[in-house]
């Protein structure tokens, strides 16, 4: 019996610790498509920026369109860790960084450069 107990330990410890190991690789489905992101309080008062990620061979894209714009920017960089985004980009001579997380289905919050509130609201698929 004791030997019984010490090997169902052994086999719980072990588990454990495979899983505390095992790399999380975060999957970019959530933040794929458009999305309309609302910064609050900016000097120039709220702006909502349109982005829009994509996801080829493994790498996330993120795209952005600035006010009075026709034609989309690449941003710098984007990168997925677990339910959160982060991108950088520079928009109206200033480089930013944008963080998002995810807070349901359509819906993720986060802010720009640290310092404004940034909610993304995401757009309907046509």
């Amino acid at each position: 019996m004791k030997n019984r107990i010490t090997l169902v330990c052994t086999l719980v410890l072990l588990a454990t610790i495979s899983f505390a190991f095992t790399s999380y690789n975060p999957s970019p489905e959530y933040f794929e498509g458009k999305w309309n992101v609302l910064v609050k309080g900016t000097p120039q008062g709220d702006a909502t920026i349109p982005v829009r990620f994509e996801t080829k061979d493994g790498k996330t894209t993120g795209y952005f369109t600035e006010e009075g714009a026709t034609e989309e920017k690449k941003m710098s960089s984007t990168t997925i860790s677990g339910d959160a985004i982060n991108t950088a980009f520079n928009i109206s001579g200033y480089d930013v960084t944008l963080y998002l997380k995810k807070v349901d289905a359509d819906h993720a919050k986060g802010d720009l450069m640290g310092m404004f509130d940034a909610e993304g609201t995401r757009v309907p698929k046509k």
